[in-house]
């Protein structure tokens, strides 16, 4: 799944719709949906619009990405090939259950989606202190496998700053509870959502820190992702090194980068 597509589908999720509470929160969503085959033969490409747009199509939660197929039940590619069949799709999480009923029409399923909300998620969830679910929410946590189990790891590896709407890109960037603590044994505890979110956006990883100290730099969590934004590699400070330049601090090595003064 690309990258522009998944941070799209978080923004809508989180910030195209308004925030309910109580029983309207938790209502039912309609709308359009389509799954055609993508490129890879294991995947498909899924576009889902709601029809509630409160009159304003900019707001609409539209998205249009890649997944596997294995998402889905009662649904397979060999579907596709069956014009005029009526199909059901499935997207069954923990958050809810999201369904694409329709026809098959020239290698695509066009039909009515439907999210039906879990209460019990939402209960969950609440125990572990998130507030502001709200349907389409919900919806983006079922596109993107959210769990409990998962959201727990999280906090119990000590990342802060966790809210409702930070979920969905956590989950995007792949930041679990291994990663949390794997960067926490390195001397980073307790880091924010944030920014294990820009770690693994800009490619932070265990390997580069231990050589990077190999080397004699301690880096902050700020200096890693700037190191990494300005390509301060571990093989860019030797090469700076072998010419007699072993003192530089991060902050000039980044200027180096940055005004290109290594030729």
């Amino acid at each position: 799944m690309k990258t522009r597509a998944l941070v799209l589908a978080a923004l809508l999720a989180s910030c195209g719709s308004p925030l309910l509470t109580g029983q309207e929160a938790l209502q039912a969503l309609h709308g359009r949906c389509s799954i055609s085959a993508a490129d890879k033969p294991d995947r498909v490409r899924f576009e889902l619009e709601e029809d509630d747009c409160g009159g304003d199509r900019g707001h609409c939660n539209h998205n249009d990405n890649e997944m596997p197929v294995s998402n889905f039940s009662g649904f397979s590619l060999d579907d596709l090939r069956h014009d005029g069949a009526h199909v059901e799709a499935t997207i069954a999480g923990e958050p809810g259950k999201l369904t694409c009923a329709g026809t098959v029409q020239d290698l695509v399923l066009s039909g009515e989606a439907t999210f039906v909300p879990d209460q019990g998620f939402v209960a969950h969830m609440q125990q572990l202190g998130f507030t502001g679910l709200h349907s389409r929410l919900l919806e983006a946590y079922t596109l993107f496998h959210v769990q409990v189990a998962w959201v727990q790891g999280l906090q119990s590896a000590g990342v802060t700053g966790i809210d409702a709407d930070k979920i969905v890109a956590l989950r995007i960037f792949k930041v679990d509870e291994a990663f949390a603590r794997a960067m926490a044994d390195l001397g980073y505890p307790k880091l924010s959502a944030d920014k294990l979110i820009a770690f693994r956006i800009h490619g932070v990883n265990a390997d580069e820190v231990h050589a990077y100290r190999t080397l004699g730099y301690q880096p902050t969590a700020d200096e890693l992702i700037q190191m990494r934004i300005f390509r301060v590699t571990p093989e860019f400070i030797r090469h700076m090194q072998s010419r007699g330049l072993g003192d530089l601090t991060i902050s000039k090595l980044v200027q180096v980068r940055i005004f290109n003064l290594a030729e």
